[in-house]
This record gives structure tokens, sequence and C-alpha cells, in this order.
């Protein structure tokens, strides 16, 4: 906290207007020490080019950065103006709080003002306060704010109510309140869920969990509109089924007895904290502390700040969505769901009116978040239910991710260590925990946290070993120090002797003598004992992670998104932008093909430069092809940078969301179009198998194409009508369900008549059962997310193609998919 008392403090001040009011503060500050006079001129300038009213009768102004020279020490003032001073039209002040910042010190002072602007009472109560320490203590977090009593219910024009009883082994947290929000949004009515004398928006994934409900409780559902009774009902049986919930997972706790054996014999230092993922670790211990991130506090123009939102939003919704995946295909639906609830605190509104009326108040966008953010994750704090007050981490990481696309600059991300470590951090975010690197993090303990966090579930999947709950003795440990990580006792032992790093050594021996196999043998192909040969190839999005893919043991890449050079940001990439970074994934695979799927963006991934309408249903609507064929400017800068990055090694050309022969016609048309005007050499084009029509007309498209690839993910959703999204409806979007099996192996059959090939690039090919059933259906290649690949290809070699053909054969006479999922593997 920087220095700041009552001499800092100037009450009852009368001021002819705001340029006399930012000179008094200035003055305050200047006689203090903290400013040369100078700095009053470039408080005024400020405001010709930002709004410093915060609201509630408070305003915030400070100098231009340039002029920063001209500031000693950072510091604050604070001017009272009891008769109010006329800041801008509409707006009136009675607390100018002057800044003084050569750093972040008067960060704190700006989270408390929060605090105030939220208690208008407060706020009014400082403007006319006649002590000084008044004031002083409500900038120093020292000024007790009043709860706020409940609102009355208001149910006038609620017609229909029922009452239920939340299930569940943890009540009404994200994942089952994501669940209940996504079944409220799909009907037309207005949704109040009543606990304990309040009220919550049922459409409103922040307003739920304020309510905090616990398991066995019992809350009243009330609706009004056209579909009210149909909303309740869909809401009844959604309550009553558990709101997607697994029983015994999410959030059991793992076991307390040991897989391991070891236990400790000397009088090594142990941090007690909660078992969280079973396993050993072995090696020094890291710190990770986050970054703070710095956002201005306000904003000149408002509509460019709610612009600038709305392009963080859709950013920060597509990273979710590609974690979202990424962890599906690699630990389940189950453990990759905390990121769609994550993706509905971004389409929250309520949190997101807040937020824009900030804004409009004059705050920046990047403010206005972490304000509306910050005064939510203090309400879930203060649940006396440790799992709902745990989910006060989601919002946080959701609100962070977000704000990094706001920040001018920002060193926020999850850096990973150069050496294997387990690292020690306060608390991990789910974000960070899925990016973990089993190579790299041998394991990780946390101060705060508990074993039902969504990042202890997501290390167990991981299988990493995990501590949390340690309390702040965890932070203290100094970098490099030795340790031994007990996921299944939950203790850490700091600096062990020989004899317990001889035994933890060899117990962790055992127990991955399995996957380090399977990593060794990652560049062997994926040879069947027989001789027949299945490609594993990977999914990559991003530059970096075609030399990851080639690393993990992928033969090439079988989907390479180029979505990610047109997302979070106002202009589309130019030609030459694209060319260099496709190039650069060329090069990294050093000869290894690579398929390029061309731009697949729509309704569903918003581009606020390409002034996309909003569609009821995005995923049927101008996606993938479709758009591009509709805007083929943009579509030809992209076919003529791939045909350019074509000179550097082999790549094929995949378009997605076709649906017809007319599009597909289309499609090749410009491809050619493109190829000429670079002087290229022709490529392979293919396309994918995401739409029904194309798999019922793989004849046709066979003489079209050079191959397919089946997007399991899409196809699954458009076959059995389920968003593949949707919480309550996506556990029944499997994949590995008959009708989906029967369609790939119409395509393949097509396919081989025509001598053409087919690949598979969803999250059924991920996964054991599914390699093995797409094998045996004669898919040649299986394209998968990296850390898949060693495990899939090592499966593959423990198995005859004879034994795959007669899985599937038996897969393909299932009734369901529980049949499927039954079945044993060879």
């Amino acid at each position: 906290m920087i220095d700041f008392d009552k001499r800092s403090v100037l009450l009852g001040a009368r001021v002819a207007g705001k340029h006399e009011a930012i000179e008094q503060v200035a003055g305050l500050l200047a006689s203090c020490g903290n400013i040369d006079p100078g700095y009053a001129q470039s408080m005024l300038r400020r405001e010709s080019v930002a709004n410093t009213f915060l609201g509630n009768g408070i305003a915030i102004p400070h100098g231009l950065p340039q002029d920063r020279a001209l500031i000693r020490k950072t510091g604050i003032a604070v001017l009272q103006t009891p008769e109010g001073v006329a800041w801008n039209p509409g707006e009136t002040v009675y607390l100018v709080v002057g800044i003084a910042a050569s750093s972040d010190e008067h960060i704190p002072i700006l989270t408390n003002l929060t605090h105030v602007l939220d208690d208008p009472e407060i706020a009014d109560r400082l403007a006319v306060t006649r002590d000084p320490e008044e004031i002083v203590a409500a900038l120093r977090g020292e000024l007790a704010l009043r709860e706020k009593p409940a609102p009355a219910l208001d149910l006038s024009g609620y017609d229909q109510s029922l009452v239920v009883t939340v299930a569940g082994e943890h009540g009404l947290h994200a994942r089952p309140a994501t669940f209940f929000v996504d079944v409220a949004k799909t009907y037309d009515a207005d949704i109040l869920v009543e606990y304990d004398g309040r009220a919550a928006n049922g459409r409103s994934l922040a307003s739920l969990l304020k309510l905090g409900v616990t398991t066995g409780r019992q809350i009243r559902l009330h609706a009004k509109g056209p579909q009210s009774q149909a909303a309740l009902a869909a809401l009844k049986n959604a309550v009553d089924a558990g709101l997607g919930e697994e029983r015994g997972e999410p959030g059991a706790a793992p076991s307390s007895g040991s897989g391991h054996g070891f236990v400790p014999t000397t009088d090594a230092h142990a941090i007690l904290g909660v078992a969280a993922s079973p396993g050993l670790a072995i090696g020094p211990v890291k710190q990770h502390v986050h970054s703070r991130i710095i956002v201005e506090a306000t904003a000149k123009d408002p509509q460019r700040e709610l612009t600038a939102l709305r392009q963080a939003l859709v950013a920060a919704q597509e990273n979710l969505h590609n974690l979202y995946e990424e962890v599906r295909a690699r630990s389940g639906l189950q453990k990759a769901a905390i990121f769609h609830a994550h993706e509905a605190f971004l389409d929250d509104p309520e949190l997101l009116a807040e937020v824009e009326a900030g804004i409009r108040q004059g705050k920046s966008a990047g403010f206005a978040w972490r304000q509306v953010i910050d005064s939510r994750v203090a309400a879930l704090e203060r649940h006396d239910d440790p799992v709902l007050a745990g989910r006060a981490m989601d919002l946080r990481d959701v609100g962070r991710r977000v704000l990094r696309h706001l920040a001018g600059v920002v060193h926020d991300d999850f850096v990973l260590p150069d050496t294997p470590v387990i690292l020690v951090a306060e608390d991990l975010t789910p974000s960070d925990t899925a990016m973990l690197d089993p190579a790299r993090i041998l394991g990780f303990c946390t101060a705060a946290g508990g074993p039902t966090s969504h990042s202890a579930i997501i290390a167990r999947s991981l299988g990493i070993p995990a501590m949390v709950g340690a309390g702040p003795a965890l932070l203290a440990v100094a970098d490099g120090v030795q340790a031994i990580l007990d996921g299944d006792g939950g203790a850490l032992y700091l600096d062990p002797g020989q004899e317990d790093l001889a035994a933890a050594t060899q117990a962790r021996r055992k127990m991955s003598d399995v996957r380090d196999e399977e990593h060794a043998a990652r560049f062997q192909p994926a040879l069947m004992r027989d001789g027949t040969r299945v490609e594993v190839v990977a999914n990559i999005g991003k530059v970096n992670e075609a030399g990851q893919a080639v690393e993990a043991g992928a033969e090439g890449v079988g989907l390479m998104r180029t979505e990610f050079l047109f997302l979070g940001r106002e202009t589309p990439p130019d030609e030459e932008e694209q060319f260099q970074s496709y190039k650069a994934m060329v090069e990294a695979l050093a000869g290894l093909p690579i398929i390029i799927r061309t731009l697949d963006i729509g309704g569903d991934k918003a581009v606020p430069y390409l002034d996309l309408p909003h569609e009821d249903n995005p995923f049927l609507g101008e996606r993938g092809i479709r758009l591009c064929l509709n805007r083929p400017e943009l579509f030809l800068s992209q076919l003529r940078a791939v045909y350019r990055a074509s000179a550097a090694g082999p790549v094929r050309i995949m378009f997605p969301m076709i649906a017809t022969l007319e599009d597909l016609a289309a499609a090749k048309r410009l491809a050619e179009k493109a190829r000429i005007e670079v002087g290229a050499a022709p490529v392979p084009i293919g396309i994918m198998v995401e739409v029904p029509s194309v798999a019922l007309m793989a004849p046709e498209f066979a003489r079209e194409v050079d191959f397919f690839s089946v997007g399991t993910n899409d196809l699954t959703q458009y076959v059995m009508a389920i968003d593949r999204l949707h919480p309550s409806l996506a556990a029944k979007a499997d994949s590995l369900h008959p009708a989906i099996l029967r369609l790939i192996r119409q395509v393949v059959d097509a396919a081989e008549a025509a001598g053409k090939w087919v690949g598979v690039c969803g999250g059924l090919a991920g996964e054991p059962l599914g390699a093995v059933i797409l094998a045996g259906l004669g898919v040649r290649e299986l394209s998968m997310v990296v850390p898949s690949i060693a495990a899939i290809k090592a499966k593959m070699r423990t198995i005859r193609m004879d034994d795959a053909r007669a899985l599937a054969k038996k897969a393909l006479a299932c009734r369901d998919v529980k049949d499927v999922r039954a079945l044993p593997l060879p």
C-alpha cells in the first residue's frame, strides 16, 4: 500500500469547474512531494483524450504516460467537493481522487474504489463527511461496506412455478449451473430461481452461482412467457436427472490409499495438504506467480471500448472452445465440461450488461470487466460451501482470459519451465492446469484449492500427481529445493534423504514403465502385428505445434486449423502473413505431409470485421466453405498463401463444411484460379466429411476429390441432431454410435472403389477403442491431438488387422452406443 493519510485529503472544497478541481488536487499532490507542479498540466491534457469519471460521484484524474518523469513518488490525493462539480455532461463529481502513478502501487486504491462504487450509500457518505480519516479508511479498504438487504422478490407476471430438489454431490456449482442455464435458454421464457429468500436469473450463470445452492436443498422455479410451462417441465427433468453430473465424478476426491507404496523412512520436512491427484513426483520445486494485468481505468470513446469488449469475448470464447476440444479428446467429456461452463460466463447476460454499463459511464473495457469480475469473485468466495467458494477460481480464470485480450501489453501467459519441476503456486486456474505438460511438470502443489476443484480433476486426467490446500507455508519454499510429492497421501517432502529418494524413484519407475515404453517407441510406425500400417498424424492450430507434433511421433499433420490467424483481431490477415505462417509449419514438418483446412468460421465463431449477422442456428448457417464462397477475395487470399507455401513441402488442401457437389465445384474453381495466379504446382484436394449429405453421396464425391477426412465431432452432431457443446445432451453425441460408424463405413467403401483414401480427424481417432474400430472400418489415417499420438501408435502395434475388422463388424451390428462401448479391446 502506498503512503496515504489525511494530509492528502482536502474536505469541503468549492471549485468553479473541472479545470480548477484538477489544479487543486494536483496542488495537494505537489505539496505532499508526489509530483512536480508541472504535472498538473499533464493531468489536464489527459482529460482531452480520456474520461476519468468512474461513477457514483467519483473521478480519478491522472497524467499522461509520457509525463511520468514529473512524478517524484507514487501517491494519491483526494479533493472533496460537497456541492459537486460538473465533470462531463450529465456527470457530477463529489470526490476527486488525483493519482500520480510511477508504478502499479496505486492499484489497491483503485480496487477499493470499485467497492465504494458498488455501494452508493457509502459514496454519498464520503461526499459530505467531515472526517478525513473516513475517506482514508475507505481507500485503504478498512471501511466495512454494509451488506445490502436482499430486494423483495418481484413475482409479477410469473404465472408458473414448481419446487425441485438439487441433487449431486456439490449442489449447483459451475457445471450443473451451466447445464441449467443452457436448458433455460432454449425456451422463450423468463426463468426466476428462488432460494432462501433470494432470487436469480435462471438464464444467467453468474446469477445462479451467487445463490450458493448446496446439495439436497430445494429451489422454486418461476417462469413467464410463451413457453413457460414447457421450460419448467424441461428444467424439472434436468434437475431430477442430476444436471449432467456423473455419479462419483467429477468432484470425487481421490482415494486416500496409496497406489505406489512409498512411505518416507527419514525425517524429511513435510508440508501436508489434501491429496488431489495420485502418483509420485521427484524433482526441484519451482514457484509460479501470475503477473498483474494492467489496464487503463477510463476511456474517451465508449463505442470503441464496447467493440473491444466484443472482440475480446470472441477471442476468449475461441480459446476456450479449442481448449474444450483438446481436453475432451484427451480426457473425455466430463473433464472438459468446465471449459464449456467457462464459455457460459462469457455469454452471461447479467454480467455483460453490468460491464457495458460501466463502459458507458466512461470506464475502459478492461477496467469495467475487471471490476465486475472481481465483485462476482468476491461474492463467490464468501460462500460457506467450499465447492461453491472454489468456483471463484473458475470465474477468475475467465476474467483473466478476457483481460489479456483487453490489455495493451500483457505478460500473463502460462510459461512452462525448461526443465522438469514440481510446480508450486498459490492456486492454478483450470486453464493453467490444462496446459501442463507431464514431461516438464512432474507434479504440482497449491496453497489454496481443494480436491474437488476443476484443476484437480484435470490433473488426475493427465496423470500428474497433485496436492492442494497446503496453506501459506508452501509459498515460502525456495526454488530449486529437492522434493518428493506424494499425490496419494497429500504431502510434499522437502530435502529428502538418499534412502527416501531411492525408494520413491523405484516406486515411480514401476508406475511409469508403460508410459515410458510408449514414449520411447513414438517414432516407430503404427504397424499392426500382421504388417498393416495406419498413419497416425496430428491435429494442430498454431505454428509452434507443428514441431511439437513431430517430436510427439506424428507422421504428419492431418488437420491444420487456420482460424487462429483470423480471430481476435480487427482486420483479416493479408496473404503474406498467412504465407509466412503456413510456410513455417511446412518447414517444421521436414518433409512430412500437412493437410491445411481452409477457413472454418461462421456464426459460432464470430469475427467482427466480417460483419456476420446473428444466427439462431449458427452450426446450420453461414460457416466454413459457405462463408468463403460468399467472400471470394478473402478465400482467394488464403488459397494463394497455401499454394505458395506448398513449394516448401508436401501440402494438401481440405475444404470444410462441404454439403453439395456444387459447393465443391465452386471451391475447386477458386483454388485453381489461385494456383494459376501464383504459378504453383497442383496439390491433392480433399474435403471434410461433416455433413450427412456427403456421406450419403460419397460415391459421387469420391470421383471429385483426392481424399476424405471425417470430422466425427461435427458429423455426429448433424446426424444425431445434438449440439456437441450442449451440456445436457452432449453426452449423447457420442461418435461411437452405430449410426456414425455405418456412415463412415459407407464413405470408406466409396473411397476404396474410387481408389481414394479416408482419414478421421475428429476426437474419435484419439481414443483407443475408437482408433481400433476406425482401422477395422478401413480408415487409413488417424489424426488426433498431440498428447494422444504415442499411446494410439502403441495400441495399434499390439493388434492384427483381422482383430480390428472383427471388432468393427461387431460395432456395426450394435443397437446403441452403450453396446459399442462395452465391446472389449483385442
